[in-house]
């Protein structure tokens, strides 16, 4: 078992609430700390709306807490009821990630009985709100996230594995079973891809510094994403038309064999030039000088389908869904080629990104 940055943070900001209420000498300073762990948010924009969206909910709890006390007491079914109200407003606001909090304000408010209620009720919400804000200052300050180098991580070793698999595919090595367990494992690391694609997207939200390079590297990596994406698609119907392929004629197999090896060897080539392993002068021409053209390949498979169409065999029309998904990884790669040599031209000073970074 490993310990996350955001498990860690939330210890952090736990004590660092405590601490804060302790130093103030508010009353019950668990609050404090039962609000910290509430908030702490995996980047810094979410953390920063969370913070927003919970001060203005725990306000809510707290209004309505001191407004049904002063008016009916605080019996436990006037605290349920005032639970309701607080729950409708929350809910009618759109901020329902913060109703587990508002109801820990109103609830903590409700229970004080004595002569200075308003007082205690005041200091018991000043605690929460401090436990709101020690959490978000420890997830500025303390092991911010580095999501680009996460993303770029989760495409390079999915990027690597898929290639594997394809090459394997392409000179019929692979096991049916163990393939088709894999391409569901593929599905879950693309998903994680775009999850964290997002969380990097989020950041630039409260980080204005070099926006228009950090747009350019967005525009990169989901162009990255995409390319990633037609990879595993030929690898999918790889799988899926394997038999139609092992059926056609051997100079027919070796074409789309040496067509893929080249496209898959300008795909690792394009990511290692992004990550600055190559360097960024190299041509897109001298790299996929071996590839062969659209009109070139189209016209070869054609000729096969056409001669499957004349024996009325089926397989033959499969080849159509080979070679539309080998077309889109081309076009992809060579777009990709494009906003990377851009990018390395415009924003040569922001290049840093560590293969070796892992999984937070």
């Amino acid at each position: 078992m490993k310990l996350g940055a955001r498990v860690l943070k939330t210890g952090i900001a736990i004590v660092l609430a405590l601490f804060l209420a302790e130093q103030l000498n508010l009353p019950t300073p668990i609050f404090a700390g039962i609000a910290a762990a509430f908030v702490v948010q995996p980047t810094i924009y979410r953390s920063f709306v969370s913070i927003l969206e919970h001060i203005q909910a725990n306000v809510i709890g707290a209004v309505v807490a001191i407004v049904f006390v002063l008016l009916f007491g605080n019996d436990v079914v006037v605290i349920g009821f005032a639970a309701v109200i607080a729950i409708t407003i929350i809910l009618k606001l759109r901020i329902e990630s913060t109703i587990g909090l508002a109801l820990v304000t109103l609830i903590a408010i409700m229970e004080v009985q004595n002569d200075e209620f308003i007082t205690f009720a005041l200091l018991r919400f000043a605690a929460i709100i401090l436990g709101v804000l020690s959490s978000f200052i420890v997830n500025l300050i303390f092991l911010p996230p580095k999501y680009e180098n996460r993303l770029f991580h989760h495409i390079s070793t999915t990027t690597d594995d898929m290639i594997k698999w394809i090459r394997l595919s392409t000179r019929h090595a692979t096991e049916h079973q163990l393939l088709k367990k894999d391409i569901e494992k593929f599905k879950e690391r693309l998903m994680k891809i775009d999850q964290i694609y997002l969380l990097y997207k989020e950041e630039r939200g409260i980080i204005k510094k070099n926006s228009v390079a950090k747009t350019r590297k967005l525009v990169v990596y989901r162009q990255m994403i995409s390319t990633e994406r037609r990879s595993f698609e030929i690898l999918k119907r790889l799988h899926r038309f394997e038999n139609d392929i092992h059926h056609v004629p051997e100079s027919l197999q070796l074409i789309i064999q040496e067509q893929l090896d080249c496209l898959m060897s300008y795909h690792e080539q394009l990511l290692m030039r992004f990550a600055g392993k190559i360097k960024p002068a190299i041509d897109n021409e001298q790299i996929n000088h071996t590839c062969m053209n659209h009109k070139e390949l189209t016209d070869i498979f054609m000729k096969e389908v056409n001669k499957a169409r004349d024996e009325e065999e089926n397989s033959g029309y499969h080849l159509l869904h080979v070679l539309s998904a080998m077309l889109e990884y081309e076009e992809h790669l060579s777009h990709l080629d494009t906003l990377i040599a851009s990018m390395q031209c415009y924003h040569q000073e922001d290049q840093e990104v560590q293969l070796q970074e892992r999984d937070i």
